[in-house]
Parts: C-alpha cells; structure tokens; sequence
C-alpha cells in the first residue's frame, strides 16, 4: 500500500503566498524576485509531503489560479489581451479591467478563472506543469506532475462570442453543451495534451495526474464515448493517475473501463462509489487511490473505520493508493498555532499538515505496526467527546412549523407598502456593504485585538469610519446608504465570534481567490445568539442621515456553508439553527427603525449538490433556512446578495427565496446572468444588478457602466432594476472606490433624466 497527496494549501506558514502576491502587484517586488518567493513555497509544500506520504505532486503553486494556469498552458487567451507577455498578461487576464469571468470551483468557496475560447487554434504556449516538475526535481524531490483533464477543462471554460446586443464591445459567454462542440473542441485540444504529456514523460516524470471532476457531474453517455477516447490517447505516453472528487462519477461502470493506470475516487462526500465497488468490483489491471481522508472539512479521521475500509477495499483490488478525497486547499495549513480554541475542540481537528499524518498513520496501521494501532484507538477515544449541547435550541428546531418559514404577506402586496415608506427613486444607487478596510482601519483592530487600545478607544475609531463613509455616500449621491462593516474582518467570521457553539481561529486561512484568504469558522456545537450583533453600528449610522442605512446580516446557508460544520446532526438542522439567530436579530433591527435589511447569501448556488437529483432536498432546506431568518414585517424591505456563481441553473430556487431585492455579478460574466432573469417569465422581484467588476483595481469608464445597465433595461422592466458595484468594496483602494461610485451614480441619473423625458 501506498499513500498519495495532493494540492496542499499554498498559503504557507504564515501566509507567505499572499504577502509575495501582493508585494508584485504593489511594486515592492520584481517579477524574478517574485518568482523566487514562488519557488521557496513550492520547495517548502514538497519537504512536507516528502516526509509523510509516499506520492506526491508538483503543480500546487499557481501564481493565481490554477485554471488560468492551464488556459495559458493551451494558449488559451482571448484575443483583447493581445500578445502574450508573461506575467503581464497573465495578471491582466486575473485582474485587470476586462479580466476573466470568476465563479465557484464545483460546489467550493474557492473562485476560480474561467477560461475563454475563441476558436480552437489550441497551442503549448506556455509549459507551466512542466516548468514546475522540472524545479523540483531539480531540488532533489521526485514528484509527479498533475494537471486538469480536458474534459474537465472544457466543462469549466466558456465559449466567448461578440455580444449583438450593444454597439460597443460587449461580449456573451456560453458553456459548451451540444455533442458537435464538446467533440470539436476536444478533438482540436488533444494534441496540445499530448504533446503536454509527451515533454512531462520525457523528463522523467513517472506518472502524470489528470484531476477530472467534472466526471461527477450529470456526465452524458455520447460524452463518456469522448472521454474515453480522449484517455485512449494521452495514456500512450505516460502512467495517468486520474482523480476525482466532491461526489460519486456519474457512471461508474464507464469510469472503471477508461484505459489509465489509476483511478481515484472520493469515499467521503458520497456512499454511491463504495456501494459501486461493492455491486461491481475493481478492476485486477488498474491502481485503486481511494480518497478516504476528508480534504474539506477539519474534524479528526475515525481511523479505526477508515482501517475497516481499507480492509474492505483491499478484498476487491491487491493494490490500493490511499489519498485525500479532494484538494487539501480547502483547509488551513496547521493546527499547531491554535491555541485559543474552547476546551475539548482542538484534539478533534486535522488541519492540512494533520490530514498527512492520518495518511502516514493509517497506511503503517494496516502494515501491522503498533503504535500506528494504538494512535487509532486513541483518535476513536477523542473522537466519542460530545461538546456544545444546547437541548433548549434543538427544542426550538423541533418545534418550527411550516409558516415559521413564510412571510405574512406577498411581494406585491408588500412592495406597495416599502416603495411608500422608503420613496426610492426609478433606478435606486446603492453599493453591497463593505467599504474599503484600509491600513489603518487593519492596523486598529489590531491594536485592539492584542490589547494595546481599549474598547472604548476602538468603538470610538469605528463610529469616526462610519461617520466618513456616510458623509462619502452623500456626496457622492447614492439613495441607500450601508455602514461599511469597519468592525467586521469577515462576513462569517463577524457572525461567528458572535455566536455560541461557533469557534474561530487565529491562524486557520483558507485561500478563497488570487490572495483573498478567510478564516472559516468552526460549528462544534448547537448555534444560538446570546445577546444582538449589529444593532450598535448599524442604528449609529442611521442616526447620522435621513437616507435608508441597510442592515446588514450573513445568510444562515453562507454561514453554514462558509464554516467547517459539525457533522453529527443533519445539515439542515445547523442552517435553522443559525437562522433563528439571525431572525432574532432582524426583529432588533426592526424594533430599532431599520428599514432596509440585507441578508447576503453569496454561497447560496455552491452549497448545491454535483448532480441536479439531488438539487431537489439541498434547495428545499436552503430556501426555508434563508425565509426563517428573514421572517420580517412586511414594511421591511428584505434584500439579499450574490456574486461569482452559476446562478442561470437555479433561477427559480432563488425565486422561491422570497426576497424583495436581489443584488448580484454581471460584470465579469458579459451580462449572461442578465438573460437567464430575461429567461425567467415569472420574475418580478427587484433587482440590482453588478454593473462593474470590484475584483480589479482599474475604475470603469462611464460608458461600460451605461452599456451594463442598458442591457439590463432591455431585459427587464425597469422600475425592477437597482443600480450597485458587483460585489462589497472591502478590499479596494478609496482612489480607486470613490471615481468608479461617481461615474455609476452619473451614468444613473442620466438614465433617469432620459427615461423621464421618453
């Protein structure tokens, strides 16, 4: 038996990852300085693989993204980013003014680049998986190269085309779904993957692994007939490992037939590829790496049941690699640090680093050794220590009825009465949430935090924020006014430091994109609210102007979603307990004259199971979560907000939601999520759409903002539309916040004015 690991967090010990980014984007670094920082993580992530598991990889430091390392790999690159320049280029397509579409990688939090094809002149531009093999078999380690599959390639990338719906250069994006583009695509990659494969064998490499999720996804038989010729031919020049993972593949039977040396399966998130296993066996040809160490979520192994499946599993293969079930980035680097956790919860945790040792423990407990023997019962010991019971709080679970998730009165009922109170103009100016977290704002909670400053000295600093931003939003005209969440680090964090039975970490980051990094918090227990979480900043900023202040809350699903969940109760208990707690805090905020509440369920679409069967029960609880919190008076305007997700497939969930404002991303998508709402014949709920891109520095032109929102216009009527950013301004510049606000407020009122003298 052999252990395998792959896609370790990035991050580094102390987030060197982020501060190496980011330190080139600022000009404190040059590119080779930069590349070398690069280097220095890759080495470090091999010299910890190398000392627990027998099989490794290179390929797990992207500079960005890991899929816009591919698309430029194939020289996959639109053409208005021009020549390709290295680095230049490759940021540019990250995050420059018309960088690549973001959305969720599968049903994660973490964002990933979407690729863009225009036609299908594929090449070997740039041989990135080699020139990482190559570094680190120049240090002396012996890793194998991985990369993404072709199909999952072409599943996750959108064909790009010239939009007809605006004279200036717009353009509309679109998945590749028929028979004849699936084939034509593949068939036109397949030689830049052999040619990939070929330099990747003939430098030694002697395996290569092929990452193919998308192969648990509603996968077509006419494309598994592809697949299986596209494996046809790449196995011709190396051993292919080919993993997937986050659910069962779609036909099991296919899978197990493709021509490959190994095949991996996730054993964790399903039971259906067990069950498989145990209906049809293994193939005696082929290497088994069986995902059995959990790579999302941080509680301990149950080894003594992970050595029964292995025993089980070697009944059906006599040769087993046994691997993490899904990328390791999904948790943090180490458990070490944590030292503030509630007592009882850290013995229970496996972190990244922790999840190798259970490898390297369970691969010498099934060999027989006996001290690896004695650690599985020792981790079957901790893992029996039950913590966070609170039986007041699964009564209250216990006893919802079913209009406990209804609120009293329709949208169109209710609509009347919000638009007579708050007395909003056509086209209503808004922003997200957050504004810009600044150095100093940074610098503050810190000194906070660690005690330098007092409480009353911070809330002192936080009031003078808001008071800035509120007098910003005025001048600049906006009609609904946020507080800018100075208080908050994160939008779950900040929820979860005020919850009972949710503990936070110090050090557990969690990359979410590019160097945006997260601490998910940690649900160990039952969830309740001891004493209200916004009121004080939120009634603060409402007493400095006659203008509506939003509310702002984290939905119970981004919550649940956002955290590492406990996993002995059903997932829908947790979202209803988190729920109830935000519906107490709504009924505050009400009592309080809050008029305008935002309950943000970004993680809404991602929490989706893979395959659509399945969607049916995840949204049923999802959408009766999020109406339990947001069980508000009719007369409070309810909105919610998403971004960076396939929403087209789930139109109608997010209906059934019963918001009376959605905001949500149509700037990075070329205003694709525009046309599925156009495509929704029901839809008559408000709606702000995203008119520019917050993830990149540069300030939108007043002409990009007009062109969004008139595509809008002509999808939907306008009395339905809200005009905001795409996403909160938390980690942009105020130089950057301030003119790219203006001009979208301009563009605005010019619309009005026209659409006033029509």
């Amino acid at each position: 038996m052999k252990t395998l690991a792959y896609g370790f967090p990035k991050l580094g010990e102390k987030r060197e990852f982020k501060n190496t980014l980011e330190n080139l984007w600022k000009e404190k670094l040059s590119q080779q300085d930069f590349i070398e920082g690069m280097n220095s993580i890759r080495t470090w992530i091999a010299n910890i693989y190398s000392q627990f598991v027998d099989v490794y990889v290179s390929g797990d430091v992207s500079y960005y993204d890991f899929m816009l390392d591919m698309a430029i790999t194939l020289g996959v690159i639109p053409k208005r980013f021009g020549e390709y320049k290295g680095l230049d280029t490759y940021f540019q397509m990250a995050r420059g003014g018309q960088a690549l579409e973001m959305t969720k990688y599968f049903n994660t939090n973490y964002h990933y680049l979407v690729p863009e094809i225009e036609g299908k002149d594929f090449r070997l531009l740039e041989n990135i998986p080699l020139e990482e093999y190559k570094f680190l078999k120049e240090k002396g380690y012996n890793p194998i190269p991985k990369i993404i599959a072709p199909y999952t390639f072409l599943k996750l990338s959108k064909v790009l085309k010239r939009s007809s719906h605006s004279e200036l250069p717009l353009y509309e994006l679109s998945k590749i779904e028929s028979k004849e583009d699936m084939e034509n695509y593949l068939f036109a990659l397949l030689p830049v993957y052999e040619e990939l494969i070929k330099s990747l064998s003939s430098s030694g490499a002697s395996a290569v692994l092929v990452e193919d999720p998308a192969l648990c996804l509603d996968v077509e038989s006419w494309e598994w007939e592809l697949i299986q010729e596209a494996y046809k031919r790449l196995s011709k020049y190396a051993d292919l490992y080919v993993i997937t993972y986050y659910d069962s593949v779609s036909d099991y039977k296919r899978f197990i037939e493709l021509p490959v040396k190994a095949l991996g399966i996730d054993l964790v998130s399903n039971r259906e590829n067990l069950e498989n296993i145990r209906k049809y066996g293994f193939p005696e040809d082929k290497v088994l790496i069986a995902g059995i160490i959990n790579g999302r979520n941080v509680w301990r192994a149950n080894l003594r049941e992970k050595l029964k499946l292995l025993e089980e599993l070697s009944k059906f293969t006599q040769e087993i690699i046994i691997s993490n079930s899904c990328p390791l980035f999904h948790v943090p680097v180490s458990l070490e640090p944590e030292d503030s956790l509630p007592e009882g919860l850290k013995e229970r945790l496996s972190f990244a680093k922790e999840k190798l040792r259970e490898l390297k423990t369970l691969k010498a407990a099934f060999e027989g050794d006996a001290q690896a023997l004695k650690d599985v019962e020792e981790s079957q010991r901790l893992l029996t220590q039950n913590i966070g019971v609170r039986e007041e709080v699964r009564k209250r679970i216990a006893s919802l009825k079913e209009e406990d998730f209804q609120r009293e009165m329709p949208y169109q009922e209710r609509v009347k009465i919000q638009q007579e109170i708050l007395n909003l103009p056509l086209l209503p100016t808004t922003t997200i949430g957050s504004f810009p977290q600044t150095e100093e704002v940074r610098k503050v909670r810190s000194a906070y935090t660690s005690g330098k400053i007092s409480q009353e000295e911070y809330k002192a600093f936080i009031r003078e924020q808001i008071e800035k931003v509120i007098r910003i939003q005025e001048e600049i005209g906006l009609d609904v006014l946020v507080h800018g969440e100075f208080e908050r680090t994160d939008m779950v964090e900040f929820f979860a430091q005020k919850l009972e039975g949710v503990a936070t970490t110090k050090h557990g980051w969690v990359l979410s994109y590019g160097s945006r990094v997260y601490r998910p918090p940690i649900i160990y227990g039952d969830v309740y609210r001891p004493k209200a979480m916004t009121i004080e900043e939120i009634t603060y900023a409402q007493s400095l102007t006659s203008k509506p202040v939003k509310g702002m809350l984290t939905g119970p699903v981004t919550i649940l979603n956002w955290s590492y969940y406990r996993e002995d109760i059903p997932k829908h208990e947790i979202a209803y307990q988190i729920a109830l707690a935000l519906l107490e805090e709504v009924r505050d905020l009400e009592a309080a004259g809050i008029k305008i509440i935002q309950i943000d369920e970004p993680a809404f679409r991602e929490g989706a199971p893979l395959k659509k069967r399945d969607w049916p029960s995840y949204f049923e609880w999802a959408i009766k979560a999020f109406r339990l919190s947001s069980r508000a008076k009719p007369e409070t305007q309810i909105h919610s907000h998403m971004c960076y997700s396939e929403f087209n497939e789930v139109i109608e969930y997010i209906y059934q939601m019963d918001f009376d404002v959605i905001s949500i991303e149509a700037s990075r998508s070329k205003g694709e999520i525009i046309a599925a709402f156009e495509a929704f014949k029901e839809w008559d709920r408000q709606i702000g759409i995203g008119v520019y891109d917050i993830h990149s520095p540069v300030v939108p032109t007043k002409e990009q903002i007009r062109a969004v929102i008139e595509r809008s216009m002509k999808a939907l009527p306008v009395e339905l539309l809200w005009v905001n950013p795409d996403c909160g301004l938390k980690t942009r510049r105020w130089e950057e916040v301030i003119p790219s606000l203006k001009n979208m407020v301009e563009v605005t009122k010019e619309l009005r004015e026209s659409l006033v003298k029509a």
